[in-house]
């Protein structure tokens, strides 16, 4: 099982829920996830397993995408619904919302929440927290490339809500803009929900729920693999090179190589490079120095670097012809994972 799934998180587990049960239907050791979400959130999850787990560094500065509940009139102790509510003095109007919006587009620094992962001293802040010990966290830089307000609740004037739509950097703090918005408001506010619609490239109109997963693992693990991505998904911008046989061969032994197949635009992109064999296959990520292509992550060892008696079984019936005596035609009777 090697590749990404892109789940749809159910609100209640927290993400490391979703990496255990993953493990568990797939078999699967080796499974991370593309970024927390908490418990009471929902959306995409990319969980990548088995060899993909080496492409996660390259997904670390993808941007999210969110709808935000917004709860105004009142102070959370840990900034959403799962805290300690206190009413603020008033709460805004459509209007005080809509211009304090502005104030967090664009480039902002951003207080983390008391309660949260970062360390401090070696130790968790939320810990810190709920031992009463307030944590001395540092503003970060955080970009809010859209931040929109989609509707306005005011039934109830003093606990208005706004549903905001948020493209965001990396390691932006919903929570933490929730309470802000609130004070630049005059008031106060906390996070009552939030679904995260995009995580980089995996949307979640083709996420995966939890139930189809599991279906999935009732039928197999051919249905299974077929819900995976491509270990490289969304890896896209990354240049691709393909590789014939012998250099295929030298990089499965982490050896340098001089590609036949390297063009000028991936020589001079400065990017990792993404090394694929002639069948289409992943090998693994490279980068170019002094015009060779030098080998940083191996996904396959030397002994899957030479296609196999199956791997032309399948060329064979792909172009249309004879695969030969004594060969099975039909590839999919094989039991070569």
């Amino acid at each position: 099982m090697d590749g990404v799934l892109v789940l749809e998180k159910p609100a209640g587990p927290t993400s490391h829920d979703m990496v255990a049960l993953v493990r568990r239907l797939t078999g699967t050791r080796r499974v991370g996830h593309g970024g927390t979400l908490d418990p009471f959130a929902t959306g995409v999850l990319p969980l990548f397993l088995g060899s993909a787990t080496r492409m996660l560094e390259y997904h670390l500065g993808d941007g999210k995408a969110y709808r935000a509940t917004v709860c105004f009139g009142a102070s959370s102790t840990t900034d959403d619904l799962e805290g300690e509510l206190t009413p603020a003095a008033s709460a805004p109007v459509r209007a005080e919302v809509d211009r304090a919006l502005a104030r967090f587009r664009g480039s902002i620094e951003q207080q983390p929440p008391s309660y949260s992962a970062i360390k401090v001293a070696g130790r968790r802040a939320y810990a810190m927290a709920r031992a009463g010990q307030r944590p001395d966290l540092q503003p970060r830089s955080v970009t809010i490339t859209r931040l929109d307000l989609v509707s306005w609740d005011d039934l109830d004037p003093a606990r208005p809500v706004a549903i905001l739509d948020v493209e965001c950097s990396a390691g932006t703090y919903i929570r933490a803009l929730a309470r802000d918005l609130g004070r630049a408001a005059g008031s106060e506010a906390y996070l009552g929900a939030l679904i995260r619609t995009a995580s980089g490239p995996f949307e979640l109109a083709t996420a995966h729920q939890v139930e189809e997963v599991r279906r999935a693992a009732e039928a197999g693990p051919d249905a299974l693999a077929a819900l995976l991505l491509p270990p490289d998904a969304g890896l896209e911008r990354l240049p691709a090179v393909q590789l014939n046989e012998g250099e295929t061969s030298a990089v499965a032994r982490g050896q340098f190589i001089r590609s036949t197949g390297l063009s000028r635009e991936a020589r001079e992109s400065g990017l990792p490079l993404r090394l694929f064999d002639a069948r289409g296959r992943l090998v693994g990520i490279g980068a170019v120095r002094d015009g060779r292509v030098v080998p940083e992550k191996v996904l396959i060892g030397a002994d899957r670097a030479r296609p196999s008696r199956q791997d032309e079984v399948e060329a064979a019936v792909l172009a249309d012809r004879d695969p030969g005596p004594d060969i099975d035609p039909d590839p999919a009777s094989s039991d070569d994972a």
